[in-house]
């Protein structure tokens, strides 16, 4: 079953922008909103506040001994022309001194007793549903401090609470629709930001094989792509060498192995043209035996670098006396040398941890290649150091002479050859030195190459305790 796709990049990045900007508008909305309704409530407390201080100056001036009805008519005048204000007097009995309409108050509102002054606003709705705001105070009657009136004053608020209403609802649904707008803008500016990526998309998939040179037009990418496009250009150029590498590789591959096995069939067909006496058969199968003894190392070599290649390669932990083995494979080519009139030499010593036949053959394949590139009464000398950092190094030199420097980053290639003609000898099938730099890999270390002054010298560095 296949898995479920991710949702697109451009509906992730339109969604996170909607959301944030209902967000921003959401915040906008309540601060406008609550700006506003804090607006009326300051202005209903200033006309609250004002019909408070005249009912006090009203009930601070009555010396006590008017009756009700003067009381009664200063409060009426004072409230001449403000509807929708009601204003109520309780003596401490809680017995209703004046009230210019009847109407039922919260007892929230009516704590002066316990609270000697209640002044900020306090919101109810009556049965009728009706919204009101009022506060309330304890006023002395007469300036001698005589007896205590708690004074509630009233404002009707059904106007403000409409229009809060309306405003609210216009204000949200323009929250939504901005919301909604925002949202289309994003997916505009989102779907406009990506074509630089669109972009590289369509000029990736038009790499193939035979398009591994192309490379995608940093200049033409935004800054922040850019670095993208750095990668993929790097990618693209990996694998065109790898491929280019593997498609030498096949091409020399197929080259070692025809020749051989031309030679093979050629022979074999031409034995069986006619009868032949037995020794003239035992001289063709020995010819043969040569051929599938070669055919037989280079496979074994191919396979040796497979298993290298595929980190399946474990080498042996031992002790090893570098001085001690590499004396002893420069006495084993000291005939070939002597024959060559080239001279042999070892200096220095050391010890490292790895494997004692794989090492060897490392060291002398590099031991071969030298002496088969050195002339008569030439040099071939291996130089053993020890250095501080955990690393010992072997160098083989050869005097001759040099390599072109174009040459030096792939003679540990595959079946590569300096020669450009690429002819077979028997001596070398063009795989020693690739086995060489598989061997010190595979035991942690590294291997490196120079040629100038008509000296050629092969360094290897390996780390004198074992791998990890």
């Amino acid at each position: 079953m296949t898995p479920p796709r991710s949702p697109s990049l451009t509906l992730r990045l339109t969604l996170l922008f909607a959301l944030a900007s209902a967000f921003v508008l959401f915040l906008l909305g309540l601060l406008i909103g609550n700006a506003v309704e804090r607006h009326f409530e300051e202005q209903d407390l200033d006309v609250l506040n004002g019909k408070m201080q005249l009912a006090r100056h009203i009930l601070e001036r009555d010396p006590g001994n008017q009756p009700n009805e003067t009381l009664t008519q200063q409060l009426d005048d004072a409230l001449t022309g403000h509807h929708g204000l009601i204003v109520a007097v309780y003596d401490q009995n809680g017995e209703t001194l004046y009230a210019n309409e009847s109407m039922v108050f919260p007892q929230d509102l009516l704590t002066t007793r316990t609270t000697p002054r209640r002044e900020q606003p306090f919101k109810w709705s009556t049965n009728d549903g009706l919204p009101w705001r009022g506060i309330s105070s304890t006023v002395k009657l007469g300036t001698d401090g005589g007896s205590s009136y708690t004074v509630v004053i009233a404002t009707e608020i059904s106007h403000h609470e409409h229009f809060m209403t309306s405003f609210r609802q216009t204000l949200w649904g323009f929250m939504s629709l901005a919301t909604l707008a925002m949202g289309l803008l994003g997916w505009f500016v989102v779907r406009r930001g990506l074509l630089p990526l669109l972009a590289i998309k369509r000029q990736a998939a038009e790499i193939t094989a035979n398009r591994l040179h192309t490379r995608l037009p940093v200049e033409a990418i935004p800054r922040e792509l850019a670095d993208l496009a750095d990668t993929l250009n790097g990618m693209l150029s990996r694998l065109e060498e790898s491929f280019q590498r593997l498609s030498d590789f096949s091409s020399d591959l197929a080259h070692e192995l025809r020749t051989p096995v031309s030679n093979l069939l050629t022979q074999t067909q031409v034995t069986l043209s006619k009868a032949r006496s037995a020794e003239d058969y035992r001289d063709i199968l020995a010819s043969n035996a040569e051929e599938f003894e070669r055919l037989s190392r280079t496979i074994s070599d191919m396979l040796f670098l497979a298993k290298a290649d595929n980190n399946q390669i474990i080498p042996s932990q031992e002790p090893i006396d570098l001085a001690e083995e590499i004396g002893d494979l420069l006495e084993y080519y000291d005939v070939l040398a002597e024959e060559k009139s080239i001279a042999l030499s070892l200096s220095g010593s050391g010890q490292i941890v790895g494997d004692r036949l794989m090492l060897r053959r490392a060291v002398s394949n590099l031991l071969s290649n030298a002496l088969r590139h050195t002339p008569s009464d030439g040099g071939v000398t291996v130089q053993i150091d020890k250095y501080d950092d955990g690393l010992t190094r072997i160098a083989v030199e050869n005097t001759g002479s040099e390599i072109p420097a174009e040459h030096l980053p792939r003679l540990f290639d595959r079946f590569y050859r300096v020669d450009s003609s690429r002819l077979r000898t028997t001596e070398s099938s063009g795989l020693g030195l690739a086995i060489t730099r598989s061997i010190v890999l595979a035991h942690g270390g590294n291997v490196d190459v120079c040629s100038t002054n008509g000296v050629t010298r092969f360094t290897l560095l390996l780390p004198t305790s074992p791998s990890r």
